[in-house]
């Protein structure tokens, strides 16, 4: 009797105990066989689109891909440049490094001249995505639109700095690079602060520095630009993703004027906020700083996305430079913010100037029109997102308290987890292979519910995460 009462104990404790789900020397094969599949079978003149099918015949940017294209947009080349550089640190693994290497180097090939990036890289002699390269081997009449749409610039310097320092600022031509698009960028900031969506050899033209208005005409139908890109632009997270491309350049090779085009932007952004009754931010600004037309279905209004986008960014500089004046704006938006919400507890994409109504927009061959009935939506474009609103309080709050960001981390737990199922989904081949099931993906490529494809995103994340699992046992 004694002896079936301590065997049981026995089975109770260990049972409790936790279960080690997975090994370092386990975390480390799996992510080096799934790096070396994509590296050596998926990669193309080192770089990367955004889907592939399974058997790798078909390749997929923003619609059909050549074996000879590549894309730059997220999550293109560098972000899966990024996820092997931190795999690299978190082994020390040379492979790693070296097919970073590889990754630059086709970015390196595709810079314009006009200094930084467009969409995508195509590396053959009449491919119909080629441009004006710096090293002279592109072509395309008119593609030499350097842009900061969708985080485009700003991810290829990004990667391409650290990349640099991986290589101990040794290898000459991502050093350049690297010098020649940080330098396009610079020059590309208006005197206010503002930086427009993009910019070619033509360069920028100082305008007087005024503080956000409301349009003193029909802004429905008048006062549309064709050349919207040349304004000042807010759209698609531009704020902050450009302010965290400076701050790496900062941190890199502390150049003062890294430092002080982040202040700068971050005076922006205070010019930017608009008078009550909407003490938000606007996706684009003309150069009288009234929100303004860019693309048929972007019209005038106060973005949600945009605004938390502009907070942050504002909270980043005011850690930067110590200063309060970059904290005064974000209460009464945060409130603003609040109060516009959806009774979903989303943000519409748009918001009328002055009565704050939802705007949406309907299309009909072709055409679009002004809406506040959000039931028949053209599926192209995000109508309504997700509020930060918590996260960006938080912050706020961490900020004014501390002088510092907050570390953000994901639990043990949770990062244990997550490691286990990621492992659990790698194949024999070393592939992660996602399920299409409807939902809508970057590039929006015409997959059916059930289709299997590979994802550069979905390999990225991965090895990010199994990168942090295996650096926070070191």
């Amino acid at each position: 009797m004694v002896r079936f009462w301590f065997w049981g104990l026995v089975c109770v404790l260990v049972s409790a105990l936790p279960v080690q789900a997975q090994s370092e020397p386990e975390v480390t094969r799996a992510m080096r066989r799934a790096a070396d599949y994509y590296v050596g079978e998926v990669a193309t003149h080192g770089g990367y689109v955004y889907h592939y099918t399974p058997d790798l015949a078909v390749r997929w940017g923003e619609g059909r891909a050549t074996a000879d294209q590549i894309w730059v947009q997220p999550p293109g080349t560098p972000t899966v440049g990024l996820a092997l550089l931190r795999a690299w640190e978190a082994t020390g693994d040379d492979f790693y490094r070296q097919a970073a290497r590889q990754a630059a180097e086709a970015l390196v090939y595709g810079q314009l001249e006009s200094g930084a990036w467009t969409n995508a890289i195509d590396f053959a002699p009449d491919g119909a995505q080629r441009a004006r390269y710096r090293n002279g081997r592109g072509g395309g009449r008119n593609r030499n639109f350097s842009t900061l749409d969708d985080g485009i610039s700003q991810s290829a310097l990004l990667f391409l700095m650290q990349a640099d320092r991986s290589l101990h600022f040794n290898h000459g031509p991502i050093h350049a690079a690297v010098h020649v698009g940080l330098e396009s960028l610079l020059t590309a900031q208006f005197p206010n602060g503002a930086f427009p969506q993009g910019w070619d050899e033509a360069g920028i033209t100082p305008h007087p520095l005024k503080q956000a208005n409301y349009p003193d005409y029909d802004w429905r139908t008048e006062n549309r630009i064709k050349e919207y890109w040349d304004l000042y632009t807010l759209n698609d997270d531009l704020a902050g993703d450009t302010f965290r491309t400076l701050q790496e350049a900062w941190n890199i090779y502390r150049h003062p004027r890294y430092r002080e085009a982040m202040i700068k932007l971050g005076d922006f952004l205070l010019l930017a906020q608009m008078p009550e009754p909407q003490p938000a931010w606007a996706q684009q600004y003309n150069y009288d700083m009234q929100p303004c037309w860019a693309r048929a279905f972007e019209p005038p209004a106060i973005c949600g996305r945009e605004s938390e986008d502009a907070i942050e960014t504002l909270l980043r500089v005011a850690v930067l430079t110590g200063d309060d004046k970059y904290l005064k704006p974000i209460p009464r938006a945060l409130q603003y913010l609040s109060e516009s919400r959806l009774p979903d507890g989303q943000y519409a994409r748009y918001y009328e100037l002055k009565t704050n109504r939802p705007l949406y927009m309907t299309r009909s061959n072709g055409v679009y029109s002004l809406t506040y009935d959000d039931t028949n939506l053209p599926d192209h474009y995000g109508w309504k997102t997700e509020p930060q609103l918590d996260r960006l309080e938080a912050m706020y709050h961490h900020v004014t308290a501390t002088g510092t960001l907050p570390i953000s981390s994901s639990s043990g737990k949770s990062l244990d987890a997550r490691t286990q199922q990621i492992l659990k989904s790698l194949d024999d081949r070393g592939r992660w292979v996602s399920t299409y099931a409807g939902e809508r993906l970057v590039g929006q490529p015409k997959f059916r519910p059930g289709d299997k494809y590979l994802s550069s995103a979905v390999f990225s994340e991965n090895v990010e995460t199994l990168a942090e699992w295996l650096m926070r046992r070191n």
